[in-house]
């Protein structure tokens, strides 16, 4: 009972913040000294076309009722019409929340699969070789900036070895002679549905440059912070009176060991997750990724209000949402923790 009082008492904080957010994103916006109107009709406009583009876009209300409006609609999943492409931006986000998701999932997986490998052998060669290499290693991926990474990567798989491709999300030659159909938005998993082998292989060696460059800074910090539970964990006496009966140490370690260091090191692994969210933006530029990144890019040079406004409320909620649910698995896992 306590720990569902918590959970509610979370929730609405949360839903606090989010209405903050949205607050705060929404006046932002319409204080800036522009006219969306403009915008909306295109070069050499009328009167009488900017006032009706002012009416559709109700900017002839008062900012009170033009917010009120835009929350009505907000609980509705409408988040308005883009000025630069004349299509809702909830449907312009749909489509390419799907290519940035794909990517933010498959370096999520690498993240944790080599950070807790690395982790761990950190943790068992405390002060040792393999130690110092792993934290060289960890303290230069959250040091790194991703832009610069991605460009090295860039040059040494694509120019000098070529055995790479530099950016998009599949060639376009692939898409013509193998085509298949989008069903999930997730084109690893749409073509193994459509059984397109040569259209899967392409788009896996497209998403392994940028999965690679917005993965370094979480296997960084999931490398350190599996690394100092594992030193914790491997000085209790069961992990002694294990080795004492000659139980291998793979096991210990990799069952034992890291089944109690993992808990903590997973509230990391969530917050990377909400990291590589906002850190895919820059990432998807740099390989011309069609994700939220390169949709917020282009909303913003064309001065597209709406469009912004949707992948910033998009991208904050997201956040909100992944923080709130590792507060409460954190509180479930984690007997420390009172509530």
């Amino acid at each position: 009972m306590n720990w569902l009082r918590y959970s509610v008492s979370r929730l609405i904080s949360s839903l606090i913040v989010i209405f903050g957010v949205i607050l705060v994103v929404y006046v932002i916006s319409a204080v800036v000294p522009s006219d969306p109107a403009a915008l909306w009709v295109g070069p050499h406009p009328t009167y009488s076309a900017l006032q009706n583009a002012r009416e559709k876009l109700k900017l002839d209300l008062p900012l009170f009722e033009r917010f009120f409006y835009f929350f009505k609609d907000l609980l509705r999943g409408d988040l308005g019409i883009s000025i630069r492409t004349h299509n809702p931006v909830s449907q312009d986000i749909f489509k390419a929340f799907g290519a940035t998701f794909e990517l933010i999932l498959f370096s999520e997986f690498l993240a944790i699969i080599i950070g807790i490998i690395l982790g761990v052998y950190a943790g068992v060669y405390q002060n040792k070789l393999p130690d110092s290499i792993n934290r060289i290693f960890a303290v230069a991926g959250v040091s790194l900036p991703g832009f610069w990474f991605g460009m090295i990567l860039q040059l040494i798989f694509f120019k000098y070895l070529g055995i790479l491709p530099l950016s998009d999300r599949i060639d376009i030659v692939v898409s013509l002679t193998n085509p298949f159909k989008e069903i999930t938005g997730f084109y690893l998993i749409d073509t193994l549905i459509d059984r397109n082998i040569p259209a899967f292989v392409d788009v896996l060696k497209h998403l392994i440059l940028p999965a690679i460059t917005l993965s370094v800074y979480p296997i960084g910090l999931i490398t350190r912070q599996v690394r100092s539970m594992m030193i914790e964990v491997l000085n209790e006496n069961y992990i002694r009176t294990s080795i004492a009966y000659g139980i291998p140490k793979r096991k210990i370690y990799f069952q034992y060991a890291l089944k109690n260091a993992i808990a903590p090191a997973m509230v990391t692994v969530a917050l990377s997750f909400a990291y590589t969210l906002v850190g895919a933006f820059l990432v998807e530029l740099i390989f011309n990724w069609p994700g939220l990144g390169r949709y917020a890019a282009n909303s913003i040079l064309s001065m597209d209000y709406p469009a912004i406004v949707g992948v910033t409320l998009v991208v904050s909620i997201t956040y909100v949402l992944i923080n709130f649910v590792v507060d409460i698995l954190q509180a479930k896992i984690d007997p420390r923790i009172k509530y």
